[in-house]
């Protein structure tokens, strides 16, 4: 008898793809930085992912608001297609309401609401994740998925507004009752908040933590997530966490040579070795990254502008004082750009230090922490005496 032969992988099901599509809002914002050459390649790959999950809704976005061109066949073909998917999950709906339990019907309510997330139609999926959360005996765990789903649609259509109450929401009820992959999970999706919101310094912290236990990948790629708690930590970490945590942490050196994560080993080795011209070089190739990431891409020049403070400022943290010139030549860079840089974060207080003309040389105005710390107290003691004299006068009133 012939045995008939199984996929291995058949064993090991891969879990069920999660809606919406976040790869395909990624594409779609590639069209804004894309260029001629890329368009049409772009808008294929776009139609084709419209095709294929049937999003008659995204498909009419598309068209007015990207310009697609209109294909009424397709179309009419989509909307065909989810009107006839529409209707088979409420009768679904209906027959677990009628003839079935409480699982049944939740399990349908989640069916009818992935599907309108899955086609595109926010303000319907909005609807359908709420019927969800509102409804009476549902457990905190399922209340938290159907959250999260729905700050999936808010985050595919960078709806900030809905966003920032689904994540205080969904934070309640986790505190009530969430378990710890959800805790987890929800880290994620409030850190790609913070970074939508320009709060890297936030988002660092939320990202570093969930290097070692990410499981979100419903919102984004491991490779992504390292690429953003690369990028923010950089900023954030002192020299022995940033050796620790990033240069040498495991998780991390996993996956940071990869092709499409480049230019990070130079950035971060660069920072950590001084090695201050390769940083230069990276960062020219890391702007054209961040303009093409959707969370990031509006805060790419401010991002770009804080890499450059911080080297200047460990740069300069060494010296005393230094010529301009040496210090150009260490960043790869020339000296009148150097002088109008330093000028710039100097007038503005973000660099202590002081540019010598006539000498060509750099001087550092380290703070005095002592002193300011004197002043504070004198400062505080004051207040304080101020506010028992005020409290004195009362009292004998």
């Amino acid at each position: 008898m012939d045995v008939e032969e199984t996929d291995p992988q058949e064993d090991d099901q891969a879990e069920p793809p999660t809606y919406p599509n976040m790869d395909l809002a990624q594409t779609v914002f590639q069209l804004e930085a894309a260029t001629p050459s890329e368009l049409d390649p772009l808008r294929a790959q776009i139609v084709e992912a419209v095709r294929s999950d049937k999003m008659a809704p995204y498909y009419e976005i598309l068209i007015a608001k990207y310009g697609f061109s209109s294909d009424n066949a397709l179309l009419s073909e989509l909307k065909a297609a989810n009107a006839e998917e529409l209707a088979a999950l409420k009768d679904t709906l209906e027959d677990a309401e009628q003839n079935h339990g409480e699982t049944e019907v939740l399990d349908a309510l989640f069916g009818i609401a992935s599907f309108h997330a899955r086609v595109g139609d926010k303000e319907e999926a909005y609807t359908a994740f709420d019927i969800i959360v509102d409804k009476p005996k549902v457990s905190t765990g399922k209340k938290i998925d159907a959250s999260m789903a729905k700050l999936r649609v808010a985050l595919f259509f960078m709806d900030t507004d809905t966003a920032r109450k689904l994540l205080r929401s969904a934070k309640k009820l986790v505190e009530d009752g969430g378990d710890w992959d959800r805790r987890n999970r929800l880290k994620v999706y409030e850190a790609v908040f913070f970074m939508i919101e320009r709060d890297f310094k936030s988002a660092a912290e939320l990202l570093l933590d969930g290097v070692a236990t990410f499981t979100c990948t419903e919102l984004c790629s491991y490779e992504s997530f390292i690429f953003y708690a690369v990028l923010t930590n950089v900023l954030y970490l002192k020299r022995p966490d940033l050796k620790k945590k990033i240069v040498d942490g495991p998780e991390v050196l996993g996956v940071i040579h990869l092709p499409q994560l480049d230019p990070l080993p130079v950035l971060v080795n660069g920072l950590y070795e001084c090695e201050y011209a390769g940083f230069f070089n990276a960062l020219v190739t890391l702007n054209s990254n961040l303009l093409r990431d959707r969370y990031i891409a509006r805060h790419a020049r401010y991002l770009i502008r804080e890499y450059r403070i911080l080297v200047y400022s460990q740069y300069l943290d060494a010296y005393k004082s230094v010529m301009l010139g040496t210090m150009a030549s260490a960043f790869g860079v020339g000296q009148p750009f150097l002088d109008q840089e330093l000028s710039r974060f100097i007038a503005t207080s973000r660099l202590n230090a002081k540019i010598d003309k006539v000498g060509g040389m750099v001087i550092t105005n380290r703070p005095d922490m002592k002193n300011a710390q004197y002043h504070t107290v004198i400062k505080k003691g004051d207040i304080l005496l101020n506010q028992i004299q005020k409290l004195a006068r009362v009292i004998d009133v």
